[in-house]
């Protein structure tokens, strides 16, 4: 399987996404590959952070990016897309960071692609990308008919003192609304704003896996998102 964790908008979380999906995929015993298709190389930066602590499991990480004159030639997409064909010969499960943007690899990897997770933030600049991102769905499927598209809405507020459980679970209600009136549903596991996933990547770390503590909180969400995934 290859699961595509992408987008159009940047600062959603991809990357922390695609990092604990296959943290917690390694945990059930799948044979991982990460591959990092963002010219930031986030993903690729985080395994190399985490090959240091010979306590954590290792996880594969490839780049695959285009940068350069040539980065939207068909050529560079036809690379892209065998590339991606090749590797699902060799790995059960493939989790690609394609990074913020909508790019020709972006496009490349959704016409391969299983399923594909878009991050987003419960605000106006995030779902006003759901757009867009229709179009891109449809023109991927148009293609390859087995890729099924979903959103998960990650950095929700947390409830606290100033904003009540409540009103927190009418913005995310009502942002979950609009990705289903884009037919790009949304998870019903959501990912709340924690201190416990920036310090875990800073470690190459997951949220299972400290690097000091752990979070239940951020832990569950992570579970509860993987589960929902693996049963699309």
């Amino acid at each position: 399987m290859i699961y595509l964790i992408g987008g159009e908008k940047g600062g959603s979380g991809k990357s922390c996404i695609a990092q604990n999906f296959a943290v917690a995929l390694k945990r059930r015993d799948h044979d991982v590959l990460l591959v990092d298709a963002d010219p930031q190389l986030t993903t690729f930066t985080w395994v190399k952070e985490r090959s240091k602590n010979d306590k954590l499991q290792h996880i594969p990480c490839v780049q695959l990016h285009n940068s350069g004159a040539d980065a939207e030639s068909l050529e560079a997409v036809e690379d892209v897309r065998k590339t991606l064909q090749d590797l699902k010969k060799r790995y059960q499960t493939i989790v690609i960071d394609a990074g913020g943007q909508d790019s020709e690899a972006l496009r490349a990897a959704m016409t391969v692609a299983d399923r594909m997770i878009i991050p987003l933030r419960p605000k106006r600049r995030d779902l006003k990308t759901l757009l867009k991102m229709r179009k891109l769905v449809a023109m991927a499927t148009a293609v390859n008919p087995k890729l099924i598209a979903r959103s998960v809405l990650t950095q929700c507020p947390p409830s606290n003192k100033s904003i009540n459980k409540q009103v927190v679970n009418k913005r995310v209600q009502g942002a979950k609304d609009i990705c289903e009136s884009f037919e790009i549903p949304a998870l019903n596991s959501f990912i709340v704003m924690r201190n416990a996933y920036d310090d875990s990547d800073e470690a190459g770390c997951a949220v299972f896996e400290g690097p000091d503590s752990v979070d239940e909180k951020a832990i569950e969400e992570i579970e509860e998102m993987t589960k929902e995934i693996l049963e699309i």
